[in-house]
């Protein structure tokens, strides 16, 4: 039975630490709990655990928190609040238990100006690096209506949710990219190395040889002797357009035209619609004013395009018209968000249908990356035989083209 440590903090408010064995980790945490203890960590005590610590231990001068770890701590803080421990008592454990270094830094200094008289949201807001406003104003709400437990528990949902999300897509398109790798790596293998060996047999021959062998031969040597500074070039090209995109006036018509992408087009816009829904909804849920949660989203979106059309929202919200019209005309967002953002602005439950709204784009999103990946898979796979079958089609007519000269 495989054994499991944990962390968990028990009715006198101590933090217990150990290992347990079990069939699962969910059988831990519900041991823990009918201890009386408040779990808070319950992971394999794997023998290769301590390499894991050494490979994840803080590397580089890096001052703010990745997103796993502000989530892990939103996470922590809320349960921990929930289960009747202060605030100064919550964040000492997160000090004392941090997974990195990193970490206790950050939330020691956190600690240390509430400490110093500053409320929560205060002190995140001064580690700006790690904790962004949408995290900074959803604190400050759950502060203001006395509800910081359910708040932090609600931004932890929120958290897990857009990193569920990410992964999903990044987890589903790395078999696509490794085939696009291996497919790239056969082609410049064969053209690069393997056809070149045939090159002085075809010349000692004197052959006429056909047109496809012709065209490969010199694509390969071209490839020889420009390759490098083709790899250079893509370089300088990227490092360029990584510069451009950093100017709004450049960047914004590059996110409306990948917006309107045939099949990536429709994945974006139902992503951003799933972000942007789950955000406003969980802010006004938490008692964030609706323009307050406007300029939240925006520095959140991501997408230019979708920024300029929530900016022209927030001016008409401002002017008392509707959220949901300005938003339809922008054409960014799917005609399902303005629907449910209308509905919940005439029944005024605007955060609820938000809310639902984000649940169903969440989805979308997910079918809309299976299909994606079920039609690039057989694309790449298809286009890697040809252009082997090609290669190897031309070389196979260049061939039987000296064994009929030799006859």
């Amino acid at each position: 039975m495989p054994a499991f440590r944990f962390t968990a903090i028990d009715a006198q408010g101590q933090v217990q630490r150990g290992t347990m064995e079990a069939p699962d980790q969910a059988t831990v945490i519900d041991r823990l709990q009918r201890q009386g203890h408040v779990p808070m960590r319950a992971e394999p005590a794997e023998a290769g655990s301590r390499w894991a610590e050494i490979f994840t231990a803080d590397l580089g001068r890096r001052r703010g928190l990745g997103r796993q770890d502000v989530t892990d701590v939103t996470r922590e803080l809320a349960t921990m609040l929930a289960a009747g421990q202060d605030l100064d008592r919550a964040l000492r454990f997160i000090v004392e238990t941090a997974p990195s270094k990193r970490v206790a830094t950050v939330m020691d200094r956190v600690r240390e100006k509430v400490r110093g008289g500053s409320s929560l949201a205060a002190a995140l807001a001064q580690e700006p690096q790690s904790f962004p406003k949408l995290h900074v104003g959803l604190v400050r709400a759950g502060e203001a209506g006395g509800a910081l437990a359910e708040t932090l528990d609600r931004l932890a949902g929120l958290l897990e949710r857009e990193r569920s999300l990410a992964a999903t897509v990044q987890s589903a398109l790395v078999y696509p990219a490794l085939l696009l790798v291996a497919a790239i790596g056969s082609i410049t293998v064969l053209i690069g190395y393997v056809l070149p060996q045939f090159v002085p047999l075809f010349a000692e021959s004197g052959a006429e040889l056909p047109t496809m062998t012709k065209m490969l031969i010199a694509f390969g040597t071209t490839m020889q002797v420009a390759g490098p500074w083709l790899l250079v070039l893509l370089a300088v090209l990227a490092l360029a357009l990584r510069q451009a995109l950093k100017n709004d006036g450049f960047r914004r018509p590059v996110d409306r035209f990948l917006l309107r992408v045939p099949v990536l087009g429709g994945l974006l816009r139902e992503s951003l619609a799933a972000r942007f829904t789950r955000t406003l909804g969980t802010l006004l849920k938490n008692g964030v004013p609706l323009i307050a949660a406007l300029t939240i989203v925006t520095e959140t979106i991501g997408n230019l395009a979708a920024v300029a059309a929530i900016q022209t929202a927030s001016d008409s919200a401002k002017g008392g018209a509707g959220l949901s019209k300005p938003l339809g005309e922008a054409r960014i967002f799917p005609p399902r968000t303005i629907h449910l953002l209308r509905l919940g602005e005439e029944t005024a439950q605007l955060s609820a249908m938000a809310l639902k709204a984000a649940e169903i784009h969440e989805e979308r999103t997910r079918i809309a990356v299976q299909r994606m990946v079920a039609l690039l898979v057989p694309t790449i796979t298809i286009a890697m035989g040809a252009a082997v079958a090609a290669i190897v089609g031309s070389l196979m007519m260049a061939m039987l083209g000296l064994n009929d000269l030799a006859l």
